[in-house]
């Protein structure tokens, strides 16, 4: 009998380290997948020592697009089948569209959606086989307009969006779907857009392990969406009170306060 594993991106920091260790935890055998070898490596590591599986870890930028052919020759070479995706990997960038670096911007897209679209894809015919999951992280932003992050926000709409249609049309086939939509949580990931996290950071703050027990609950209870922790959840409810435009114009004048 082939072994099955759970695939998880962006797994070497943040929510993609604590999402890999509540998988292994669990039971799953986890293939990891990041550019930094080292810190995948020790996570391997980490999860042998508590008593998991051996994890299979595989280096690879998922900006690059050959990435979706390497993950899969690993995991070929290693005789497993993917019976749960975990799209984590994800980042922005702060400022203004028309300003920043525009390959930069056209990486987000790579990552953010098209490698997580990729991968979603690539394995279906293996997660139908075992009546497996999906767990596609994308964020609050998901439900906004961003200037300021125009590309992030509109990334992480489209994985709501996918993500939604996506399990639409799996539940019949008996595979579960869930977007994981988190506010701000304290990672790498505001170094990386460029901002210090600001007044949102602290009133929304859920921890990265938080985050993940949250995500892996609700998609073994095959949820639509997770938003982890009461003030997110409050705002999907919020939006519905106030006129498009209003909310563009607050995120606007919001996001000004991080410069």
């Amino acid at each position: 009998m082939t072994e099955r594993v759970t695939l998880i991106t962006g797994a070497s920091a943040g929510i993609g380290t604590e999402l890999t260790r509540v998988f292994a935890s669990h039971g799953h055998r986890v293939a990891m997948v990041a550019r930094r070898f080292e810190r995948l490596t020790m996570l391997a590591r980490e999860i042998e020592a508590a008593g998991g599986a051996k994890p299979i870890v595989i280096p690879c930028d998922l900006e690059q697009p050959d990435a979706g052919d390497r993950i899969a020759a690993a995991l070929a070479t290693a005789g497993v089948e993917v019976d749960y995706v975990v799209n984590n990997a994800g980042f922005g960038l702060f400022g203004n569209a028309v300003e920043l670096d525009r390959s930069g911007q056209l990486d987000i897209i790579a990552v953010n959606i098209r490698a997580l679209t990729e991968l979603s894809l690539r394995f279906s015919e293996s997660l139908i086989k075992y009546r497996g999951g999906i767990l596609n992280v994308g964020s609050v932003a998901g439900f906004l307009p961003g200037p300021g992050m125009a590309v992030y926000y509109a990334s992480k709409a489209y994985v709501l969006s996918f993500s939604e249609a996506l399990r639409g049309e799996l539940a019949c086939r008996g595979v579960r779907v869930t977007a994981l939509c988190p506010g701000p949580v304290p990672s790498e990931f505001q170094a990386r857009a460029g901002f210090r996290p600001g007044f949102d950071s602290v009133i929304l703050n859920v921890s990265a392990a938080d985050v993940a027990n949250a995500g892996y609950r609700g998609l073994m209870a095959n949820k639509r969406v997770v938003l982890p922790g009461l003030g997110i959840k409050m705002v999907p409810m919020l939006l519905r009170l106030f006129p498009r435009g209003f909310v563009l114009a607050a995120v606007g004048r919001f996001q000004l306060r991080k410069r």
